[in-house]
């Protein structure tokens, strides 16, 4: 007897490699309470939403504690390990209050807001032992203010104001004094340092080093009864380390014996050591130091980057790292993975190549993805960075294999600007912001198209945030150099986004430019892409994000009707969260937007 055949089903179709990377779990490196090293806060993907999670390291148990629309990734948990701190904003505008609840509980479950606070942007939170609080936040209307909680259903009180930009360093042990970086100076690119007394905020030290050197707090010494405060300065020309003593002013250099320069540390819990990672040539690893002895060890893996670093009180270190090639795992200092990412990992991509240039501010670092057996011209996505104070790392990244995926070479430059080649590398932009970087960028681009690396008719400008700005300024100032734009969330008319940007953010540009645009408008003007418009020519895609704080979404529009009146072909990607998302979903659609607008664009 005959039957009825099912009607054959199409096979769903295959996920391409590169959105298997951007679907793949993540996970940060967890944050550990001081009293219960056993219990952790850190923020992982849930059904490609990054969420906030309880951790606990002794039975591996990984359990969500935030559930929102927009994913939540800023996060902390007090010494106790009582409660889980996260940072609650609307739809990524950075704008919001610190919320708690118990550790192990779940979404929704004894959410709380403590401190009882308005809405403002983060400007660094402390957590006592007693419970005490120190947070503090900024706003247009007050500029920073610290306030200090004292314990939970305690008034807040005042502890700092100021104009401008401060933050929150680190609460001594015994909860009697806090640390400041601050701008009172007006430029928040090279800091001060202030410790005030818990009680009244008075002064207990002061250290400035002053005009161009920045000093910032690190952290205290973790141990009762210690007046050592870690600080980073720049004395020698690039981020070092020094202990001071706070009650006597009395100053110990650390002395690293290493090239490069700081890019993080920690102390060991018995305060005799620290932890500390430095950054050389684009590659980040890990040292420990004895304080007794100056010995100075290098710690963990000996290539690619570490992206953080934690010391445990039985002497091991978990850290964070990757490299371009294989993708990023929680580890122990033995190389044993100590938290996966949910979900499947993500496949691996190619090895970077180191490129070095000679440019007319020195000798510019750059790191070059070539596809597997790919002979050249190739077209060349030049993938600038954002920050400015930043810098790309042999570390591994979605975006640039997904172009390696489809043929192109992808380009990452660390142009004078970004940080990890000493200070004067890093301060050199501020004498023409934007064509300083561009600078560079076209000298690296030069060389890869005389070396045959790089078709110089399909030369595509790229990046995100001040990346998406110098996209903008070099379309408008290389027209004759670049074949297509994409822009993410950029800096498009200086003037405007000045006007609409969060607090923090105009102290910054005050420090860049030397001033507000009010006060050197010839420099905001040189410098914004707005004022380069006309000389456009090539296709531009600009992705923005409807809530951003740091790139607001006027002023882009203002640059986009320029585009419109002059007849540029463009498109626009509107994306409704802030300065970037964190859902797999809108990371995947923006990189479609992207592949399909420079298929359809370049020759």
């Amino acid at each position: 007897m005959g039957g009825v055949s099912e009607p054959q089903q199409n096979p769903a179709p295959e996920v391409p490699v590169w959105e298997r990377r951007f679907r793949a779990g993540r996970v940060g490196l967890p944050e550990w309470a001081e009293d219960a090293p056993g219990r952790c806060v850190v923020e992982a993907t849930v059904h490609g939403v990054l969420e906030v999670h309880s951790f606990d390291a002794g039975t591996g148990e990984l359990r969500r504690t935030t559930d929102r629309p927009e994913g939540t990734s800023s996060a902390t948990i007090d010494p106790a390990g009582e409660f889980v701190w996260w940072f609650d904003d609307t739809a990524g505008d950075e704008f919001g209050v610190w919320r708690r609840q118990p550790f192990g509980s779940g979404p929704g479950e004894g959410v709380e807001d403590p401190l009882g606070l308005p809405a403002a942007y983060p400007a660094g939170l402390a957590i006592g032992r007693s419970g005490v609080v120190v947070v503090g936040g900024s706003d247009d209307e007050h500029g920073t203010r610290l306030h200090v909680v004292d314990g939970p259903g305690g008034d807040a009180r005042l502890l700092y104001a100021h104009r401008e930009d401060a933050w929150v360093g680190d609460l001594s042990p015994d909860e009697e004094w806090v640390a400041i970086s601050h701008s009172e100076r007006g430029d928040s690119r090279h800091p001060d340092l202030r410790v005030v007394r818990l009680a009244d905020g008075s002064t207990v030290r002061e250290l400035s080093d002053g005009p161009g050197k920045g000093v910032a707090p690190v952290a205290f010494a973790p141990v009762p009864g210690d007046a050592r405060l870690l600080v980073e300065h720049e004395r020698a020309g690039r981020a070092e380390l020094l202990v001071l003593d706070v009650t006597t002013g009395e100053e110990t250099p650390v002395v690293l014996g290493v090239p490069g320069e700081v890019a993080g540390a920690e102390w060991t819990r018995d305060a005799r050591g620290l932890v500390v990672l430095v950054d050389h040539q684009a590659r980040t690893l890990l040292h420990r130091v004895d304080l007794a002895t100056g010995e100075v060890e290098r710690i963990g893996p000996s290539s690619g980057s570490v992206g953080a670093a934690t010391a445990r009180p039985d002497g091991d270190v978990w850290l964070t790292w990757s490299s371009a090639q294989r993708p990023p795992a929680v580890r122990t200092l033995a190389g044993d993975v100590l938290l996966r990412a949910p979900g499947e990992p993500a496949p691996e991509s190619v090895p970077v190549e180191d490129v070095e240039v000679d440019g007319e501010g020195g000798r510019i670092h750059a790191l070059l993805r070539r596809p597997p057996g790919a002979t050249g011209p190739l077209p060349l996505v030049v993938e600038v960075h954002g920050g400015p104070t930043a810098h790309d790392t042999d570390a591994f990244r979605a975006y640039a294999s997904t172009w390696v995926d489809e043929g192109f070479a992808v380009v990452q430059v660390n142009y004078r600007g970004s940080t990890g080649y000493g200070s004067a590398w890093r301060d050199a932009l501020e004498a023409r912001v934007g064509h300083t970087e561009l600078a560079d960028v076209a000298a690296v681009t030069d060389h890869l198209v005389a070396a045959g690396i790089a078709d110089p008719e399909r030369l595509v400008l790229a990046g995100a945030s001040w990346g998406g700005y110098l996209t903008l300024l070099g379309l408008g100032t290389q027209p004759e150099r670049w074949a297509v734009g994409l822009a993410a969330v950029p800096v498009a008319d200086y003037v405007a986004a000045y006007e609409d940007e969060m607090e923090g953010l105009k102290a910054f540009d005050r420090s860049l430019f030397g001033g507000s645009p009010q006060e050197v408008p010839g420099k905001y003007a040189d410098s914004s892409p707005i004022t380069h418009v006309d000389a456009v020519r090539a296709p531009v895609l600009v992705l923005a994000g409807q809530n951003d704080p740091r790139c607001p979404i006027r002023q882009i529009e203002n640059y986009l009707a320029q585009l419109e009146a002059r007849g540029v072909a463009h498109e626009t990607y509107r994306y409704d969260a802030g300065h970037g998302s964190l859902l797999d979903d809108e990371r995947v659609r923006q990189m479609r937007v992207e592949l399909d607008f420079v298929r359809r664009h370049l020759p």
